[in-house]
Formats: C-alpha cells, sequence, structure tokens
C-alpha cells in the first residue's frame, strides 16, 4: 500500500491513509537548539498528486533522504485510488546541496511515475490552532454537496476554521468528521443545531481532547430506541386492550396526565393477564437495526453499556442478558398467583428517575458524568440527554430534538458509532468482515 513505512536518518517515522502526524502536537524537545524546533526555519512543502500505487509513499521518502531533510508534518490521503501526499520538510542543506537541486530531483522521481509535484518553499510549520477545538460530525442519507456547503458556510460564520475532513463511513449513511478550531464547541453546536434543522442533515459537536478517547458509559433508552416497539402495547395485545392503552397514551402526550399517571392507568389494564404471556412479548421484541453492532464494538472497546426504561424489568432483564448489558432498570409489572394484578411494584421509573439512574450507573462504572452518552426518543429521556455529556435525540420527537445536544434521524443505531469517532471500516475490522 502507498501508506507504508520510510526510514530516514532521524529514525522510522509511521503514517497511513487519512492519519495526520505533526510536530506540532509534541512539546519541542529541551535537548534541541532552536533552529531545530521548527519555530521559523526554512521549510519545503512537497506535493504529490496521482494514481495511487505500492511504494509512493516510500520512494518521496527516499528520495527526499538524500538532501538530509528532517521531517515536519506529513499528511496523506487516498480517494478513489488517487493519491494526495503532502511532506513538510526542512530545506536541504547537507553536502552543498540547494532547494533547486531538490526540486529538480523529486520533479525527476514524480514524472517517472507519471504524478505531479508541487513544491512551495516558506518558513516554519503550520499556523497554531485557534482555540476552542471541537470534531463536527455530519451524518446524511445522502449527504448532498448543498448541505455540505451550508454546515462549513456556517463553521465559518462562528469564526471557526475546518482544520481537517475525512469520512468516516459510506453506509448505512455517509458521516463525515470536521476538525474545526477557533470557536467554542457550545457555540458551534447551537449554530449548527439550527443549520441541521433547516437543511434535513444530523450534527454532532463534541470537544476534542484525550477525553474522547477514554472509557465511556453508553445509557440507552428501550422503547422505539434499542427495540422497535412500545411494550406495553405489546402486552395490550394479548390483553386485548390496545385501544384502551393508545387512548390513555395519547392524554399523555397531550400533558393531561404525567407519566407515572399513565404508566398506573396503562398498566391496569392489563390485570388478570397470565404471566406466561412475558415470554411471548420477549419473543416479539424487534431490536433497532443496528443495536447489536452498537453494543458489540462498545464492548469490544470497553465501554459499559447500560439500558433505562418506563417499560418493565420482565423485558430489559432478558435484553440485559441476550446482549451482554452491563446495567439495566426499568419498572416491575407485579405478579400473583401467575397472573398481572394490574400494578407495578417498586420506585416508577420515570423522567426525573431516568437520569438519577444514569447518575447512578456512572458512579458504579467509576466513569464522570462528562464522558456519558445517553440515547433516547421521549420526553421522559430529556433530563437523562442533559445529564449526560452527550445526549443523543434518536429518531425523536421535536421536542427532544430541540434540547438534546444532538439528533439522529436515521433508522440506523450504530451510527451512533460515528458521534463518537468511530469508522465504519474499524467495526468491519473488529468483526472480521475485512482484513
Amino acid at each position: 500500500m502507498a501508506g507504508q513505512r520510510a526510514g530516514g536518518r532521524a529514525g522510522p517515522i509511521r503514517w497511513e491513509h487519512h492519519e495526520r502526524i505533526s510536530a506540532t502536537s509534541a512539546s519541542p524537545s529541551p535537548e534541541l537548539p532552536e533552529s531545530r524546533q521548527g519555530i521559523d526555519e526554512p521549510t519545503v512543502l512537497v506535493k504529490i498528486f496521482g494514481k495511487d500505487r505500492p511504494g509512493i509513499t516510500a520512494g518521496l521518502f527516499d528520495t527526499l533522504a538524500a538532501y538530509s531533510v528532517d521531517v515536519v508534518d506529513i499528511e496523506q490521503v487516498v480517494t478513489r485510488g488517487r493519491i494526495v501526499l503532502c511532506a513538510l520538510v526542512t530545506a536541504p542543506t547537507a553536502g552543498g546541496t540547494s532547494e533547486g537541486d531538490l526540486r529538480a530531483t523529486v520533479h525527476s522521481w514524480a514524472e517517472s511515475l507519471k504524478l505531479q509535484a508541487e513544491i512551495i518553499s516558506g518558513r516554519g510549520d503550520n499556523r497554531p490552532r485557534g482555540y476552542g477545538r471541537s470534531h463536527v460530525t455530519v451524518l446524511g442519507h445522502p449527504l448532498t454537496a448543498e448541505s455540505t456547503a451550508a454546515i462549513a458556510a456556517r463553521i465559518t460564520s462562528t469564526g471557526g476554521n475546518i482544520d481537517r475532513i475525512f469520512r468516516l463511513a459510506k453506509y448505512p449513511v455517509t458521516a463525515v468528521e470536521f476538525a474545526v478550531s477557533g470557536t467554542g464547541t457550545e457555540e458551534l453546536r447551537t449554530a449548527l443545531a439550527t443549520e441541521a434543522a433547516q437543511i434535513g442533515v444530523d450534527v454532532a459537536v463534541v470537544s476534542a481532547g484525550l477525553s474522547r478517547r477514554a472509557q465511556r458509559l453508553v445509557v440507552m433508552d428501550v422503547d422505539s430506541t434499542l427495540i422497535q416497539d412500545e411494550v406495553i402495547e405489546l402486552f395490550a395485545a394479548h390483553a386485548g386492550c390496545e385501544e384502551e392503552v393508545a387512548a390513555v397514551t395519547e392524554r399523555a402526550m397531550r400533558g393531561e396526565l404525567d407519566f407515572e399517571q399513565s404508566l398506573h392507568a396503562r398498566v391496569a389494564l392489563l390485570a388478570g393477564l397470565d404471566v406466561s404471556v412475558v415470554d411471548k412479548v420477549r419473543a416479539e421484541v424487534r431490536l433497532t437495526p443496528g443495536a447489536r453492532t452498537l453494543i458489540r464494538t462498545l464492548k469490544r472497546l470497553g465501554y459499559q453499556v447500560g439500558v433505562v426504561s418506563g417499560g418493565f424489568t420482565q423485558v430489559t432483564d432478558d435484553l440485559k442478558e441476550r446482549l451482554g448489558l452491563d446495567f439495566a432498570a426499568a419498572n416491575t409489572l407485579e405478579v400473583v398467583g401467575g397472573k398481572l394484578t394490574g400494578r407495578v411494584v417498586g420506585d416508577v421509573v420515570d423522567r426525573a428517575g431516568k437520569a438519577r439512574l444514569l447518575r447512578s450507573f456512572a458512579e458504579q462504572a467509576g466513569v464522570p458524568l462528562a464522558q456519558t452518552v445517553a440515547i433516547g426518543d421521549g420526553a421522559n429521556d430529556l433530563d437523562m440527554l442533559n445529564t449526560a455529556g452527550l445526549g443523543v435525540a434518536f429518531n425523536a420527537k421535536p421536542v427532544v430534538r430541540e434540547a438534546a445536544h444532538t439528533a439522529v434521524n436515521v433508522p440506523f443505531l450504530d451510527t451512533v458509532l460515528y458521534l463518537l469517532g468511530i469508522t465504519r471500516e474499524e467495526v468491519e475490522a473488529a468483526d472480521g468482515l475485512i482484513d
């Protein structure tokens, strides 16, 4: 592959597709004189374009090695078989060679491989990035040129600078990430949330830094989030009271009943149902597309994963066992003499309860709240979404989308992975689908 290791007199350097190695990311060594720290020394930017093939990267740096230059920065991208390779190096100083010699040699090497070369003289390294570094993830199905232009323009309007863009996934949605500096994360998030709603794409904005790569806790709602169903409606179908349950739900949505009142009213309609129906409901539950992939990938990364639900432990406990979840909490249907009594036992898991459980799970997991992710779709998830470090509204009601940190409006739960900076290729590689 083009992204292979090349040796130089300063020791081996590693790079690969879409990976940036920058001297600005490390503190200058105190042992080096100031002239070797890249403060304002002459540098040469070498840019190579053309059809990718094995050996290009090694060939360029073998060519540059003859001039005893130091590597200051490298960036390489391969898109549809075309390579763009940029190398920022110090100006040649060894053996009486000149920059003109280097230019001639690089152009000759590039022409021999039917590549194009552009060489630009200058001084020093890249400009220091501005304050407020953020990652902006954009999901489109499809991602249009028009929407991409709108997002880029809005970033610029906030005073932000786009330092880098790369693709996270090409299916089931197109996901790209912008590395942005020069503006505050919250200001950027507010501006892009408005833009995203207008143009119909999903945008997430998170602060850059080590915390993004740290171990996290991910907590999900269950009904219409982890699963496609509303569990109370599955029970109601077996009890023959679907319309009555739907009517109570509608009253709650109109604000005539709070969650606890509506829960008790709906559960009361299940009184007398044989407990054997629990196994039938468990068998009827349909996971949301991408749910298994999301959980499997998070667990492989060492994340802890839990669910909180206004539904019932009779279902969530089964999901916890089947999916290998770390935490699960929900309401419990009371059973007496093999029949549902129409009551729940214990504290009701409502809107405030979900937020309390998130805090409890985080404490048990040893994860700061700032490193938690909450995913939900309903108004009773709002406290949890706002308590978490990142709250994701998944195919949610408008009021939830407006209040959450970010929204995902495609029917694939594993797209949440892209918001965490995880690429589709990494997911597939972990699954053994690609070498």
